[in-house]
Formats: structure tokens, sequence, C-alpha cells
């Protein structure tokens, strides 16, 4: 728990710890989570992941075997995540706005001996969890109360209050996280025991600084690493209380759900906190009492967004860059150091610098690729060696991320390797022009690529979404390359402009580039704008 380190290695059960450590340190009484029909203490949470502990093993289900979880952000989450953890198995969350197809790639991958499904969600599963059992054995379980398949409140009712955890090691494999897939199938990276708690000290604490009168709201989902640290191992590493919206966050649901329990912490996306700067309702009236600390993840977060959402609700977004492979965030603005349009600095207990594509570190002030070594590295990919090998060197993990530092040490994001392109001999960074275009009135959100332009050069193209009340036009995007020209630089700004209803993203909220560039492939029609910059 918060009164103590965790060992590098030894004897360690995650969920004993986050759970039973409160009990035991007299926070029991406490709310641990509430969704917008239940919640549960940490002593209701003890005896539910107990009870998982027995339903599991009188499955039959061994030790390390694989348990995913099709589950929405409801109190029925942490009891099977943590439940499945106690009982020495390995929970494997799966996005839940995935196909059915994506979730059959990842639970035969995964060899999982379980799946537990919300019911809202079973209709959708059935068909994929039946197919595979006609393979091979495979539990499925659904919550609520159901009578035409096995149901988590029965088994829970049948579990044993008095099943005693499973002996694990600190360095044992707790749970598997699978990547976004934004350029191909998803990885499974395998974490351990210590790594959550590590992620609280270093960034729950440290950074936000969360104690056990906090209340966090993270409107990123339990599924993945961002939202699986906010919304469980920072709050239960002190006693806190995490509020769940099962939902899609979208503006009017993340405002209900602000306005009826009141966070002190909030944490979303880039693309949601500019969807709530953009939302009338909001606009008339922001309701963030109590509100000390937001947090933003999973792209990097335009200046002009910080900016405004700091104007506008009063309170600074912490930007930082986590990763699937790294568990959470590892650079971070940080309370009172905050620089909108860069990342931050290394949280406590994390080291990063900037390699070149041979390895070595480049000159201060130049693009290369971010690395980071740090505890909560992942135990490597299941089945995928050489993606392993080539990600994973040794203490340190490469992100696939380009990076700068400027003169004061702040990190700065430029996009991710595959989206890096030059013009006229000079990288260009996707996000850099993003941000310039997001920063002008007319634009709500934006994905620039790189486009052959008939000659074999590549030039800046600019998808883009307009706010509210703007229409394409010639003057227009005249207006938006302009705009670019004075903000990123004469030499960025968007050849081609196309207008789009939405941007490709990954269900995190990863803009899919690759997607544009597929889309994209095609030869260009008539002259290209290749006058000098100027």
């Amino acid at each position: 728990m918060n009164d103590r380190t965790i060992p590098p290695s030894g004897r360690y059960n995650a969920a004993v710890d986050l759970i039973d450590g409160n009990v035991t340190a007299g926070r029991g009484g406490n709310v641990a989570f509430i969704d917008p029909d239940r919640s549960l203490t940490y002593r209701s949470l003890e005896d539910r992941s107990n009870r998982m502990v027995g339903a599991l093993r009188s499955l039959g289900l061994r030790r390390e075997q694989r348990v995913a979880l099709i589950l929405l952000d409801t109190v029925d989450f942490p009891v099977a995540f943590w439940g499945a953890i106690k009982a020495g198995l390995v929970a494997v969350p799966l996005n839940t706005l995935l196909s059915a197809d994506q979730w059959r790639y990842m639970v035969e991958d995964s060899r999982a001996a379980a799946v537990i499904v919300s019911h809202e969600l079973w209709d959708r599963a059935a068909p994929m969890v039946a197919d595979i059992q006609r393979s091979r054995e495979v539990a499925a379980i659904v919550t609520g109360r159901r009578l035409d398949v096995l149901s988590l409140e029965t088994l829970l009712d049948a579990g044993d209050p008095t099943a005693a955890p499973a002996e694990t090691h600190a360095d044992e494999v707790a749970f598997w996280l699978y990547t976004s897939g934004s350029t191909g199938n998803p990885k499974g990276a395998r974490h351990v025991h210590a790594s959550p708690a590590h992620t609280a000290a270093s960034y729950g604490r440290a950074v936000l600084g969360i104690e056990e009168h906090d209340v966090i709201f993270s409107a990123a989902k339990l599924f993945f690493a961002y939202g699986l640290g906010n919304g469980m191992s920072f709050p239960m590493s002190v006693g806190a209380t995490a509020v769940l919206l099962p939902d899609r966050p979208t503006p009017a649901s993340v405002l209900a759900t602000i306005e009826k329990h009141r966070p002190t912490i909030f944490c979303g996306v880039p693309t949601l906190y500019a969807a709530l700067l953009a939302d009338p309702d909001f606009a008339r009236e922001p309701r963030f009492p109590g509100l000390r600390a937001c947090v933003s993840a999973g792209e990097a977060l335009p200046e002009e967004i910080g900016k405004r959402w700091r104007e506008r609700v009063g309170t600074d977004i912490l930007d930082g860059i986590g990763s699937t492979e790294m568990l959470h965030i590892f650079i971070s603005n940080t309370p009172g150091d905050v620089r909108y349009g860069s990342t931050g600095k290394p949280v406590p207990g994390y080291q990063a610098r900037i390699d070149n594509e041979d390895g070595t570190p480049t000159p201060a002030g130049e693009i290369g690729e971010l690395v980071v070594r740090g505890p909560t590295a992942a135990d490597g990919y299941w089945n995928q060696r050489e993606r392993s090998r080539r990600t994973f060197a040794g203490e340190w993990t490469r992100t696939g991320d380009k990076y700068r530092v400027d003169g004061d040490g702040y990190y700065h994001y430029c996009g991710r390797t595959d989206d890096m392109f030059k013009t006229s001999g000079i990288w260009i960074s996707p996000f850099e022009v993003e941000s310039a275009l997001i920063s002008h009135p007319a634009v709500l959100e934006a994905a620039v690529i790189g486009r052959d332009d008939g000659d074999g050069l590549l030039k800046p193209k600019a998808f883009v979404v307009l706010a509210p009340g703007w229409v394409p036009s010639d003057t227009l995007f005249e207006e938006l390359k302009e705009h670019v020209k004075t903000k990123a630089g004469p030499w960025k700004y968007p050849r081609w402009i196309e207008v789009v209803t939405e941007l490709p993203k990954t269900a995190t909220g990863k803009i899919q580039r690759f997607k544009l560039r597929a889309r994209d492939a095609e030869p260009v029609p008539g002259p290209v704008d290749s006058s000098p910059p100027g």
C-alpha cells in the first residue's frame, strides 16, 4: 500500500495489497467504486474478490491460466479483474468497442480458459464464444443473474468468502493488456504483479498527489492501460473512490457524471477535451466544482486545447505520454509546472532519452525516437519474440514515438515514427501541423499525412473536421494554409485540405493516420501548390 515500497522480488499478490490492504488499514468502509447503479466499499470488494477466487477454482481453472474480460466499466470489472489476479490467474481485459471477430482473435491468441462478459454485450459475444467452445473447453460467464448461461452473481453467491489468495510472486505475470492494434493485429503485453503499485507511486501519488479523500473519474476506460491506472490502481493505492461510466464518454454523459459525483480528479483524452470545449451545454456553464487536477494521455494534447481549458475551467490539464508496454504515464507535465505544447518531463522512477535510427543518442534539440526506462515495462509480448526483442531492449523500451527535448528539458511530441515524413529535406511533424490547424476557430479536429505530389516528393495533406457553424470553401482553405504558415512554419502548410465528418481512430482515441494514407494512395489529380515557402 501507500506506506511502503513494493519489493523488487519475493512473495506478493497485487490484489491482496490493493484490496485487503485497505481493509487492514481501516479503510474498509470507504467507497471504492461507484457506477450508475451500484457501489462497492473496500470491505465488500474484499469479500467479492475472495468469492471470485473460490468461484474460479470451482470451475476447474488453474493458476496462470488466462481469463478474458469483456466487461463494461461497472463494479463487476474490479471484482472480476482483481479476483482473477488474487486467484493466481491472469486477467486479460479486452476492448469492449471491438467487433466479435477481434474479440475472437484475442481470446484464441491468449488461450483463455474462461470468458467473462457484461450482459449488455452477450448477444454480440455469444456466437463467438459458442464457436470457440466447439473446438476446446472454455467457461463462459455473464454478469447479472441469468438462467440461460452461467451467471456471475450466482457464482459469487456460491463462492467461498474465505478462499485463500494464491501465493504469487512480485515478478509473476498478473494481467495482459492488448495493444490498440493501430498498425496491425494487437499484441498481448504481459504485466507483473508489482507494476500497478509502481505506477500508483510514481504517477498517482508523486504527480497527482492522490489521497484517501479524492474522487477520481476516468472517462478513459479500464480495459486499457491509461484507464486501468486512473480508475483502479491509483485510487486503490490510497483507499480513494473511483467513479465508473459504462457508456461511451460523450460530452453529455461526462458532464452529467461530473455534475452528479463532483470528482476532484478527471482523466480524459485530447479528443474528449476538445469535444467538451465545443459542446454548447459546456460553453454555457462548466460544472466542475472541487476539480483540482485534470489528466490527458492517449494522444498528445494540442497547446490550444490546454490553454482554452485552463481559461474556461480554471484547472490545468496535465498532458503526459504512456503506453501499453509501460502500463501508464512516464513523462508528464506536473502541477505547478505545466508547459502547454510539451509532454513535460520524466515522472519519478523513469528515465528517457532520444535515439537516432542507429540507436545512438541524438544531439540536443534534434528529433529522434523516444526510449524509456522504468520499473513497469511489460514482460514482453505473448508469442511475439521478434517484436519483443525490437521493443524491449534490456532495461530500455522503444516507444515508436518521435520526440525532441528543448533547452529546458521538456519533451516535445513530433509524431509516431511511421507518421513522420520529410518535405524539402526537413522533418515534418504531423502533430505540429495538426496543432496549428486546431488553433484556428474553424477546426475541431485535424490529421495530417504525407502525400506524393506526383513527382515523388511528399507534401502535407490535412483532413479536418470543421467546428459547428463553419462550412468548407476555397476562402477558408486559403485562410487555414496561411494560418499554418504563421503558426508552424511556411514550409509546413498543408498543400491539400479535405473536410471529413470524422477521423478514423482506435477505440482508445488514437488517430489512425495509416488508414488515411491508404485511402489517399491514388495519384494526385491536377496540379499541386509546389511554390517555394514564403
